[in-house]
């Protein structure tokens, strides 16, 4: 299967696509589709890349995946065994070039708006799951007005943004693979040494030209990129307090506890301690 472009499978001739997520883990691989991506976690979580964000993910949560926006779900199967995840693909032209173009939708503008960067919905959640609870058992049909209901009620929603990075064009078969090896490799050894001739070498560049290439694609250095990762583990293994946090330092990267101070609140805002205590 290619890492670069996500072809979602299409039955039939239909505008909406119902698709369900079962096994130990979601899809692990970094890839964009042209679908906008409505997905409710039913269960499962780990760490979700999102064009230039890293985010965590967790059982309940609602998040809208913006079309052509790279990301990929890095399950966590030390915590659980299993991984369900229900969404709904469509594009802005699913239904007609100017289907959303009727002021009948003009209340819907904001949602498209927001969807280019992905978000996670924050509330009117319980309502939202039992929409996403029909999906299942409905027809075509029903599943387009259960999708309506949706949106209406998305837009309504606090949300919070995933990504901060507009991709307006989708990477060709050779870039998918070599930015699919590089976060896969990154995703999977954040917690060891990672000097840059290694991850250089994955991407089968130089280090100036691999350098160049990720900031061109993602807005920021690599070595911002590994230490978002590590950051967002070390927030995960903050919330056990038997671990001490010279014990989460170490799991999360980080060789140097003053680094890892550092580098936490450079990101976070609040030292880990902090995080800790607030958690």
């Amino acid at each position: 299967m290619k890492v670069l472009p996500f072809k979602i499978p299409k039955a039939k001739n239909i505008g909406l696509i119902y698709q369900e997520d079962k096994g130990a883990y979601f899809y692990d691989k970094l890839h964009q589709h042209d679908e906008i991506q409505i997905c409710y976690v039913v269960k499962g979580e780990g760490t979700l890349l999102v064009g230039d964000l890293v985010n965590e993910y967790a059982s309940g949560d609602i998040l809208v995946i913006g079309g052509n926006q790279p990301h990929v779900f890095k399950s966590d199967t030390s915590t659980i065994q299993e991984s369900f995840m229900m969404s709904l693909f469509f594009t802005k032209e699913s239904f007609g070039k100017t289907f959303f173009e009727l002021d009948d939708f003009k209340e819907i503008e904001s949602f498209f708006d927001h969807a280019k960067t992905s978000f996670k919905v924050l509330t009117n959640k319980e309502i939202l799951i039992s929409y996403f609870n029909r999906l299942p058992k409905s027809d075509d049909f029903e599943r387009f007005i259960v999708f309506l209901e949706l949106l209406k009620l998305i837009i309504q929603s606090d949300v919070e943004r995933l990504s901060t990075f507009l991709y307006h064009k989708k990477f060709t078969d050779n870039e998918g693979k070599r930015m699919g090896k590089v976060m896969d490799y990154t995703l999977s050894n954040f917690d060891k040494k990672i000097d840059l001739d290694e991850v250089a070498g994955i991407a089968n560049m130089t280090p100036n030209a691999f350098c160049r290439y990720f900031k061109q694609r993602t807005n920021k250095t690599y070595f911002t990129f590994l230490n978002e990762i590590r950051v967002e583990r070390a927030c995960k293994l903050l919330q056990n307090k038997e671990l001490l946090i010279t014990e989460i330092s170490e799991k999360s990267g980080f060789k140097n506890i003053s680094n890892f101070n550092r580098k936490f609140k450079e990101i976070k805002k609040v030292s880990p301690s902090e995080y800790r205590l607030n958690y």
